[in-house]
């Protein structure tokens, strides 16, 4: 049996690879496939993008918060009953943590599936010649086997960059033209989630147009391989031998949507797993562990405030020792105040006694490494809030960034609510929601 495989890249970000994953997706699905999508990297936007396109869950992939071998196993999980596997790249195809380490390179690397460009040709003919040649023969490990050129004037433009590809050796698969009405709106962390657009008629036109000037079938063609049988693992750790199957709550709306598949995989295993909406529904569900991930809360604050019965309904199970993990996005919401980029005020839950601004926003971005009480777990830091108040006890951690280099950033807590910036990634360790769970529940 066969499938193909191919992981989409560029020189660098804002090339257009997401939008081009979105559409290859849906045209994919539209021809009846099954499409498996993954995202390379910690992104936990694109991944809900890509399950809107494909129909079939997102996939994170990174190798610097887990492990080669976990990312082997999850790879061929996934991709096992696909027809079609597509990888999206993180930044440039050779970015990572360090040098390379964690890249969209490395991926390639170690699952050898073969590289697509992306090329941002707005500005370029036949000088795309010495960056393809560039690419193709920097990193002998990997394959680079067709270019797509993004944001092309014409036809005759490019011809161009059909010869630039002729040059080097790599295959010339089409292109996309500049179109405003097929991208998609930006914030923050590149693509985003917006009740204000739809997505569905952008990525639904995407498929339209991308097999007018791209040869999908070749793209198949030169992307096909045998289905290799699974190999043995032990990446992935077994489920608990539970005493208790926990209640677990995960809010889930426009406002709280950055969370990791392998992440609600993981917790589904140790219980009944519901998802509530802080934004829409009247009252915390009945929980063992309340899991309140990243989002956008700041914009919907005046929604959040106004559902006071929410707010009071959180702020007795916590006020009464339940059991809550609260991320970024998450801990925002369990403070006291958020700040708008406006200057606007909005009061939440004020279990956390701490007040976060988006005003005079600065990026704090990076990968983490977090160590408490004998555990080290991993993930990544991505926002532009801020603490204008904390009053918050900090947790005896140290947390350090890929270079092992010590930084700001604090687990708090209070009572049994913990909260960081970090959003950690637990899809392959599960030790520490092993020791929440294990430590800090209520007894029912």
């Amino acid at each position: 049996m066969q499938s193909s495989h191919f992981l989409i890249s560029a020189p660098s970000s804002n090339s257009g690879k997401t939008t081009l994953t979105l559409g290859l997706l849906r045209a994919l699905k539209n021809r009846g496939l099954s499409v498996q999508p993954f995202k390379c990297g910690p992104d936990y936007i694109d991944t809900q993008h890509h399950t809107t396109a494909s129909g079939n869950p997102g996939i994170n992939m990174d190798t610097f918060m887990a492990s080669e071998a976990h990312v082997r196993d999850i790879y061929e999980q996934y991709s096992e009953t696909a027809d079609v596997s597509v990888t999206e790249g993180v930044m440039g195809l050779f970015d990572g943590a360090d040098k390379m380490k964690g890249s969209s390179a490395a991926i390639a690397e170690l699952l050898d599936i073969p590289v697509i460009l992306v090329i941002n040709a707005k500005s370029m003919a036949y000088s795309a010649a010495p960056l393809l040649y560039g690419f193709k023969n920097f990193y002998n490990k990997i394959r680079v086997v067709g270019a797509i050129f993004n944001f092309v004037s014409t036809a005759s433009h490019y011809r161009f960059l059909q010869e630039a590809c002729e040059e080097v050796g790599i295959e010339a698969l089409g292109y996309l033209p500049k179109n405003e009405a097929l991208s998609i709106p930006s914030r923050h962390l590149g693509l985003h989630i917006s009740a204000e657009t739809d997505y569905e008629i952008i990525i639904e036109k995407l498929a339209e147009e991308i097999p007018k000037t791209i040869n999908i079938d070749r793209l198949l063609e030169i992307s096909t391989r045998e289905i290799l049988p699974k190999t043995e693992s032990i990446a992935v750790s077994k489920n608990p031998v539970l005493a208790k199957k926990y209640k677990i709550a995960i809010a889930r709306d426009e406002a709280f949507t950055f969370t990791y598949h392998q992440n609600i995989e993981v917790l589904s295993s140790f219980g009944e797993v519901t998802f509530f909406s802080p934004m829409h529904d009247k009252i915390l569900p009945e929980t063992d562990f309340l899991y309140l991930p990243g989002g956008y809360p700041e914009l919907f604050g005046k929604v959040l405030r106004a559902n006071k019965s929410m707010l009071e309904s959180i702020q007795s199970y916590c006020f009464k020792g339940g059991l809550t993990f609260a991320e970024c996005g998450g801990l925002m919401y369990l403070g006291n105040e958020i700040i708008t980029s406006e200057g606007i005020n909005f009061r939440m839950t004020g279990i956390l006694d701490c007040t976060t601004s988006m005003e005079n926003s600065k990026l704090t971005l990076g990968y983490r490494i977090v160590q408490w009480n004998n555990l080290e777990m991993k993930g990544h830091e991505f926002h532009y809030s801020r603490f204008v108040k904390n009053t918050l006890r900090a947790e005896s951690v140290i947390i350090k960034n890929a270079k092992g280099i010590e930084v700001e950033t604090q687990l708090f807590r209070k009572l049994n609510t913990f909260a960081s910036y970090v959003h950690l990634y637990w899809g392959e360790n599960r030790s520490f929601i092993e020791y929440l769970l294990e430590n800090f529940t209520q007894s029912r």
